[in-house]
């Protein structure tokens, strides 16, 4: 399996491609990418180099333009989309149906992944997309089983993507429209989600207080750590009972499921993590590198390593190890 690596910056690029990447997603710096936060992405120069820089180690690079378009701004999308074709990106990740059609007409030799934004995540969703655009390859939602993803792969013509470690959304990717109650700003639109100008912290006694937008996300304790204010990992009082009411923060890891996932058909394991630092990158990039060649008996190791640079310390399986109805 290709090992699908993150990169905020151009210094993480570097340090994805040096640790082993099969492949490094990134973005432009703008709204066409999901990850538009200040300080982060791509120019088009950094882009071009990048490119270069990737193809000359045997490494591809995927440039994201996973938000959808706005009406009436539709030619930021089209040009990022000329732009990245132009400079030899490996393959374009995109959501949006109509900038499908755009790449599919306008650029027939470009490769087309179906980003995780798209949701699709059976079989007759996944064949449409092929057969209208051409697209090679679908990033999966972290919503499905092992066992779904077999059955999903057994009925399409497809390569499959999925993700392998990293930050774990709850909702069905491009769907989630929690920070933008809050912000006015969309993750699935405008690129971000719970953007860092709307984000406050405030000492309230001994405590720690977060804030998105007008609302109060968490309250943290002397010595503990704090996390990011994003909606869907704030503690909430829920029934008279206080605590994470949509999720734990937490980070997806599938290291003990990479030879199910394997004998599942997928063909590539992503992770997430462009807003992270390059040390991060190349940590994980080179543990999950090791962990796919390892025999399972050497991968307890590695997870241990992987669980030191999750979300809180801890890390979980998710729905690929679903138990629950």
């Amino acid at each position: 399996m290709e090992l699908i690596c993150p990169a905020g910056t151009p210094a993480a690029f570097r340090e994805a491609v040096e640790a082993g990447a099969d492949a490094v997603y990134c973005g432009f710096r703008d709204e066409t990418n999901a990850r538009n936060f200040p300080g982060l992405n791509f120019s088009r120069e950094e882009m071009r180099q990048s490119i270069a820089f990737a193809r000359a180690r045997n490494v591809q690079t995927f440039v994201a333009l996973n938000t959808f378009m706005r009406a009436g701004a539709e030619a930021l999308w089209y040009s990022a989309a000329d732009d990245a074709a132009g400079m030899g990106a490996d393959a374009l990740i995109l959501a949006d149906f109509g900038l499908m059609a755009y790449v599919a007409e306008r650029h027939p030799l470009q490769r087309l992944h179906v980003s995780v934004q798209a949701s699709a995540s059976n079989p007759d969703a996944i064949r449409f997309l092929v057969e209208a655009f051409g697209a090679k390859r679908v990033v999966l939602p972290r919503v499905l089983t092992v066992q779904d993803i077999a059955r999903l792969t057994r009925q399409i013509d497809c390569e499959v993507e999925v993700f392998a470690f990293g930050g774990l959304c709850v909702m069905a990717e491009g769907r989630c429209s929690l920070s933008s109650y809050a912000t006015g700003k969309s993750p699935n639109m405008n690129g971000v989600c719970s953007p860092a100008s709307h984000v406050r912290y405030r000492q309230e006694g001994e405590n720690l207080v977060s804030e998105l937008g007008a609302y109060t996300i968490n309250r943290f304790g002397p010595g503990e750590a704090s996390g990011y204010p994003t909606l869907c990992k704030g503690r909430f009082e829920v029934g008279g009972a206080e605590g994470y009411a949509f999720e734990d923060p937490v980070s997806l890891d599938v290291v003990e499921q990479i030879d199910a996932l394997r004998e599942a058909g997928v063909s590539a394991l992503k992770i997430e993590g462009r807003q992270r630092g390059k040390a991060y990158v190349a940590e994980v990039v080179s543990s999950l590198k090791r962990a796919l060649d390892a025999p399972p008996k050497e991968r307890t190791a590695l997870l241990a390593r992987l669980r030191a640079m999750s979300e809180g310390q801890r890390t979980t399986a998710g729905a690929y190890d679903k138990r629950w109805r």
